[in-house]
């Protein structure tokens, strides 16, 4: 900041284990953001190295960080960012776009993970004509079109109340026992009880890790 240097993550070395179910927890400024965007390809350490499946992507030109991120990483957000003008089909289906699928692939593809998340009926919907807990349903399903190995999910209940919240978490839950490796950031306690291990950080290191 400045002239002033700041560590947002300091010396942090961890390992994410294939199919396991991590929450990041911490105070404002701890380093949760970054650590995420590191994980998830958006951001690049300033030093050390990161490798995602073996291969160090530390290095990685922009487009093939964009690859990796299109083929193997699923994102979920607070704010469920869907785009307002395309129905539920067209959300889901924006990934598999990128990825060169024909549009009767994607549409099957898309129906498919519609029923996975419950929202079948709710296809030629615009996002204004759902309820927060399907918008994040929406945003469940378009994050496993591409069939990712690792879902990053930064606060995926926070904009939900405690009943929908549980189903999202119950949704989560199912996919890490597929075999999908599931890393999110939250606040709640009782959101982060459902992860294997919870990771506190602190001042951009890493203070503790509970097991459950």
């Amino acid at each position: 900041m400045g002239s002033e240097p700041v560590r947002a993550l300091d010396g942090v070395s961890m390992s994410f284990e294939k199919g396991s179910f991590w929450a990041i927890m911490g105070p404002s400024g701890s380093g949760k953001s970054t650590m995420m965007n590191i994980l998830g390809c958006l951001d690049r350490p300033t030093s050390g190295q990161y490798f995602l499946q073996d291969k160090d992507v530390s290095t990685l030109a922009d487009d093939e960080l964009s690859d990796i991120r299109l083929k193997y990483i699923g994102f979920i957000f607070q704010s469920f960012n869907l785009i307002p003008q395309l129905t539920v089909q067209k959300n889901i289906e924006l990934p598999l776009y990128y990825l060169g699928w024909s549009a009767e692939e994607s549409a099957i593809k898309a129906q498919e993970l519609a029923a996975k998340v419950g929202l079948e009926s709710r296809l030629n919907h615009r996002p204004a004509q759902l309820s927060g807990g399907q918008m994040q349903r929406v945003a469940v399903a378009r994050s496993l079109a591409a069939d990712p190995h690792i879902i990053l999910a930064d606060e995926p209940t926070g904009n939900l109340d405690s009943h929908t919240g549980d189903q999202i978490m119950q949704l989560l839950t199912n996919l890490n026992r597929e075999g999908v490796t599931i890393i999110m950031v939250t606040h709640e306690p009782d959101i982060a009880a459902y992860a294997h291990f919870r990771l506190h950080m602190k001042d951009g290191k890493v203070e503790r890790i509970d097991q459950n």
